[in-house]
């Protein structure tokens, strides 16, 4: 029975949370500059979500890749999840996903061939909701499950939304609550199941994205490994701007903040914290807020410099030192 094995026991982290923490990340890749083309619109410069090639004068590729250790403990809704992820930095750049490849690494020796077929099976299963195809992929024998994407996409050149794009005295809009990468470490540890963590995890942010490009935004980035604040700091700092959020004002998924206080935090979302503490203006804000803040998001929402109806709106960009994050 493929129900009995516990997928995120077989890893040491699960989803996002176990990304290389972004200023070790930073430094890796600091100064590694190749070949420039000239097409290339969005490339390693501002850490946006997925590169944009142009093509013509009116559109663009758009490519991703995105992979990760197991989330949760059911092998096909862990898939589904690793697949709406790695989508979700096409929408997040404004793009629409055109085919995907499977990434899969496999502990051959451990798991059986039936729970990788429930894993490729979730991933297909959100491609096909996507309307898209996989046409492929990659796999290899690893010492712990790995599942994830490469992604193409297409966006109109005129209504990309990027990193560096931000400007001042505009609104925050953030279209998923926080709190599922809580959850999801609550759940590794105990088996506790939260449905509602499983259900913004495996919504695409279509919508969200088609919403934002129709009412010409500019600037966004979705919230995943990094948290909100790591993903609002790199953006302000991209663009050269600041930024206020109102921590009341952040939707919050109710059984995260239970967890929190039982002591259900990632190391993800401590090394989130640790690293972005440094720009933060958050006086009287206590440290469960910024725990939570900075929690390490899998297949989160989008973050939005601008107004969207029915999301709401966190804060709002500010002139003032670049990457620069008030807390009221």
């Amino acid at each position: 029975m493929t129900d009995s094995y516990l997928m995120t026991h077989y890893a040491h982290g699960g989803g996002c949370a176990c990304k290389i923490p972004p200023g070790e990340l930073e430094s890796a890749v600091a100064g590694l500059v190749g070949f420039t083309d000239p097409n290339v619109i969005v490339g390693l410069d501002d850490g946006d979500d997925a590169s944009a090639v142009r093509i013509d004068n009116d559109r663009a590729v758009i490519s991703t890749a995105d992979f990760f250790t197991p989330v949760v403990n059911d092998a096909y809704t862990w898939g589904k999840i690793a697949a709406v992820n790695a989508m979700s930095d096409v929408y997040a750049m404004g793009g629409v996903p055109l085919t995907a490849l499977n990434l899969l690494g496999w502990p051959r020796d451990v798991l059986p061939g039936e729970l990788m077929r429930e894993v490729l099976h979730g991933g297909l299963d959100a491609a096909t909701e996507a309307g898209i195809t996989v046409t492929g992929g990659h796999s290899i024998d690893s010492p712990e499950p790995i599942y994830g994407m490469a992604v193409t996409g297409l966006a109109a050149t005129n209504s990309l939304m990027r990193n560096d794009a931000a400007e001042a005295g505009l609104p925050l809009t953030l279209t998923k609550p926080i709190g599922v990468g809580i959850l999801n470490n609550r759940h590794k540890a105990t088996g506790d199941n939260f449905p509602e963590a499983v259900e913004l995890m495996t919504t695409l942010n279509r919508e969200a994205s088609a919403a934002a490009v129709e009412r010409g935004i500019r600037a966004a980035t979705d919230v995943t490994g990094f948290g909100l604040l790591g993903h609002l700091h790199k953006m302000a700092r991209a663009s050269g701007v600041s930024a206020r959020i109102d921590a009341a004002a952040v939707p919050t998924l109710e059984a995260a903040v239970e967890s929190l206080k039982a002591g259900f935090v990632s190391g993800g979302s401590r090394r989130n914290l640790d690293w972005v503490r440094p720009h933060l203006r958050a006086e009287g804000i206590d440290e469960e807020t910024l725990l939570l803040l900075a929690d390490a998001q899998t297949s989160g929402g989008l973050l939005v410099v601008g107004e969207i109806p029915g999301y709401p709106v966190i804060g709002e960009t500010t002139a003032g030192d670049a990457g620069v994050i008030t807390i009221s």
